[in-house]
């Protein structure tokens, strides 16, 4: 049913999938229509660090009768912290999100290569195995090199990969180049976008940013928090949502959807047609791609 003051879009709307131009297994066109199958009719495609597949997703959608919400899950570090930061809406073609994208995926690039030197010492991978896990327009990462861990027989999956081998207790593990959130919520925000921090109480000690820092982003421009999120906790998801009524904050939920990368299913969870009419009528960046 579509909104009462939105009306050329309907739920149910997930704002969080990712196809192979990032490290999802499929193409754009085809989360696309995984999405519809599960019945999505409002998505975002959000990439990390880059918005090639846009093009793609919108060609889909339209021919599908589906809302898109341009969008991109900028990489960010906090202390220890990976922190990801969804940015909705924003001008692709704005300087200072290019400049910082392009440093953060050339440094992917020379990361992964060291990871794969480490574990090349102990097991029979080199990276050419990781190259043919990528597709031309990939940002590679960490996943890449579990799809080549797979593809040698070293082994099952991506699952088993991560809690074993790509696990930083094993040694392998590399640093790589992210902003820090403040810089990340700017850029996005100045860009005319709206910036909601991913997934930002998963399981772990000391994994939520402290609220003095957090509300140091709100004041910065972040527009919300992603709560309803398998990774999530449900004493955080308390915690946010205390924050979030607060400083009158957008709320979103989504799958993460990663194509046979993840299981999270699209529309597992998703995001209220208020919170996406307020996502929309926040953004100067750039609009939505209206069936």
């Amino acid at each position: 049913m579509a909104d009462a003051r939105s009306p050329r879009f309907a739920g149910p709307a997930d704002l969080h999938l990712h196809s192979n131009h990032s490290d999802g297994t499929e193409t754009p066109g085809e989360v696309v229509r995984q999405a519809h199958a599960h019945g999505v009719r409002t998505l975002a495609l959000t990439d990390h660090d880059r918005t090639t597949g846009w093009d793609e997703a919108a060609e889909a959608t339209a021919a599908l009768g589906m809302t898109f919400i341009p969008g991109m899950e900028l990489s960010a570090k906090h202390e220890w912290r990976s922190v990801h930061v969804l940015g909705y809406l924003f001008d692709p073609f704005d300087a200072g999100v290019l400049a910082e994208t392009t440093r953060i995926r050339d440094d992917r690039i020379g990361r992964a290569e060291r990871i794969v030197r480490n574990i090349g010492r102990d097991y029979d991978i080199e990276w050419a195995d990781v190259v043919e896990q990528t597709t031309l327009d990939a940002t590679v990462g960490r996943p890449h090199i579990a799809d080549a861990l797979v593809a040698r027989g070293i082994v099952r999956d991506r699952t088993e990969a991560f809690d074993g081998i790509l696990h930083p207790r094993e040694g392998y593990y590399e640093p790589h180049y992210a902003p820090d959130p403040l810089t990340a919520v700017r850029l996005i925000t100045e860009a005319g976008g709206v910036a909601i921090i991913a997934h930002p109480v998963t399981a772990g000690r000391d994994r939520m940013m402290p609220v003095p820092f957090i509300e140091r982003l709100i004041d910065a421009g972040l527009g919300g928090f992603e709560i309803d999120h398998r990774e999530n906790t449900d004493a955080g998801k308390r915690r946010l949502h205390e924050l979030a009524a607060a400083h009158d904050l957008i709320v979103t939920g989504s799958s993460d959807y990663h194509g046979t990368g993840k299981p999270n299913l699209p529309g597992e969870n998703t995001t209220s047609l208020d919170m996406v009419a307020r996502l929309i009528d926040r953004a100067t960046g750039t609009a939505p791609r209206y069936a």
